[in-house]
């Protein structure tokens, strides 16, 4: 049969977009796990986050409703190389990470948790919310990825490799004024757009300082030039741009490039890994796959003439990411091959093997 992800989501067949959102909204609320401690809340949490991105998809929901969960992930019906599947080697499988898809839809992988709270001017205590100007997020807490005190470093706004902690009280100027903690924020990045680069714009709120002498919250855009290439844990950091205050130095922001979740690759270094689904009859007979590509180009590969074995790996050349301080250098595309075998066969099926196959 297969999961029924209209059933857990608690929403009916013919449910709207708006309906889908709402429904993944307050479930995924509910069963967070940094709230709900219950147990199986975890296990509901990911099933939810996996309902919510086939069911918000509309190519993965057509292959869905017509086909359940094993054709929308190779089995019968819409696997590869069938009519109705998402294209001939290409499946769908949840990448495992119920908390990025929380992240993606929020802003924040975890609404629930203290965020990094610091004394602001007179003595009060503040928050730094951020908000990403070009992600389709639906953020209704307004609060952006969760901020942590974090690393510090010299200079405008550059890359950074080192996880170096300010410590609790901040860091001290030479002019004897203390620094509020930097303040990080992971910033979720596409494959597609790592491959390209592409540039972000993060609007953040905070405290200035007046020219007399007061302060008022004002709105500051942030733009970060992510270059093509870049791996997960870059640091970009914009100094001195948290609160002001007198008698402070404002707190840097830190913001960390992370891999978003993709549901055809994985990124190891610069090559992209993808893994093609075949039947054994496919393996061992011989066919031919498209494989998908981070451009949506499609590379054919002919694997008639060979029998696929789990162990064998394809590397296609020139289509991975572009290597980060050698643009013109890519990574390569690398195919692996996960071979689906047939629940039970019939007494006549395995008499023609037996007969056929060799000891």
């Amino acid at each position: 049969m297969g999961k029924d992800y209209y059933k857990i989501l608690g929403i009916i067949k013919g449910a709207s977009d708006d309906e889908i959102k709402k429904a993944y909204r307050k479930l995924a609320l509910k069963y967070h796990p940094d709230k709900n401690r219950a147990a199986g809340a975890e296990e509901k949490f990911k099933e939810i986050a996996e309902a919510y991105e086939v069911l918000s998809d509309s190519k993965k929901r057509e292959v869905y409703d017509k086909f359940g969960e094993e054709g929308l992930k190779g089995g019968a019906g819409g696997g590869p190389g069938r009519a109705g599947g998402l294209g001939s080697g290409t499946t769908y499988t949840f990448h495992g990470d119920p908390r990025a898809t929380f992240a993606q839809f929020f802003g924040t992988s975890s609404p629930f948790e203290t965020f990094f709270e610091y004394a602001g001017p007179g003595g009060g205590v503040n928050r730094m919310f951020f908000n990403d100007d070009d992600m389709e997020t639906d953020d209704p807490f307004g609060l952006g990825q969760s901020m942590r005190q974090g690393s510090v470093g010299p200079g405008g706004a550059f890359r950074s490799h080192s996880f170096n902690f300010a410590g609790p009280t901040g860091r001290v100027s030479s002019k004897g004024r203390t620094q509020d903690p930097a303040i990080e924020y992971d910033l979720y990045v596409s494959l597609e757009d790592i491959l390209k680069g592409c540039t972000k714009k993060m609007k953040i709120s905070k405290w200035a300082l007046q020219p007399d002498g007061t302060t008022k919250k004002e709105d500051k855009v942030l733009t970060i030039n992510v270059k093509p290439g870049w791996k997960a844990g870059t640091k970009i950091t914009f100094q001195k741009e948290g609160d002001q205050g007198r008698g402070k130095v404002p707190a840097d922001i830190v913001f960390i490039i992370r891999d978003k979740p993709h549901p055809l690759f994985r990124r190891e270094g610069s090559d992209i890994k993808y893994t093609c689904k075949l039947s054994i009859k496919q393996a061992l007979c011989g066919t031919i796959v498209n494989v998908p590509t981070l451009t949506d180009e499609k590379i054919t590969l002919n694997l008639k003439k060979e029998i696929v074995k789990p162990t064998l790996v394809k590397r296609i050349s020139n289509y991975g990411l572009p290597f980060p301080k050698e643009h013109s250098r890519k990574g390569d595309l690398v195919v692996s091959f996960d071979i689906i075998f047939p629940d039970s066969l019939t007494k006549n099926a395995k008499d023609i093997l037996f007969d056929t196959l060799p000891n």
